[in-house]
């Protein structure tokens, strides 16, 4: 379907329903090399598992969910509907209308001292908004940025990972840490 914007070019990209945009698995393997985390994971929108199946052949117990069934989730629910508690640390690409909400859940829902991790777009370091509601109060301890680009794949095909225009970045909370923000690169 193309869809004409306001000075009359064709635009082809359509976004997907759910905001699944599903992160190419290197993005987690190279995080990894830089950070550790608690045993128990919670990757809160699993997709069809890409994330979660580089953290479990990395050793980690890790706990699936997603609002849509895409046949990988341990369980299937709205990370959004409800107050949840899970005593380990939060890795996930959040969708992207709703990554406020995805980064003030998850620090609800851990304990002191653990973690959230979310892969986000560079720009999501700006806004007026975000700052207000969450980099004034609760600034990530840690941000890690990509070198090169690592793609996101609407609806995880295959052909997606091939090339992007965004560049993205790991947002790392330690829920009770306040302090400055650490910037960081991991070279692609």
């Amino acid at each position: 379907m193309s869809v004409l914007s306001q000075n009359g070019i064709s635009k082809t990209a359509i976004r997907e329903q759910h905001d699944y945009y599903a992160t190419d698995p290197k993005a987690m393997e190279m995080l990894l090399k830089y950070e550790t985390f608690n045993n128990n994971i919670w990757e809160c929108a699993c997709g069809e598992g890409n994330l979660s199946k580089v953290l479990k052949a990395h050793g980690y117990n890790v706990f699936s969910t997603d609002l849509i069934d895409r046949g990988y989730q341990d369980k299937q629910l709205d990370f959004l509907k409800g107050e949840y508690e899970f005593n380990g640390d939060i890795i996930t690409n959040p969708p992207y209308k709703h990554t406020s909400e995805f980064i003030l859940n998850s620090l609800d829902a851990i304990p002191m001292g653990n973690k959230v991790a979310m892969f986000l777009k560079i720009n999501y370091l700006s806004g007026k908004k975000r700052y207000k509601e969450i980099y004034s109060k609760i600034p990530p301890y840690r941000v890690y940025v990509f070198t090169g680009r690592v793609a996101c794949s609407k609806n995880n095909k295959p052909e997606g990972f091939k090339g992007n225009a965004m560049d993205h970045a790991w947002f790392i909370w330690e829920k009770g840490k306040i302090g400055p923000t650490e910037l960081k690169w991991i070279e692609i």
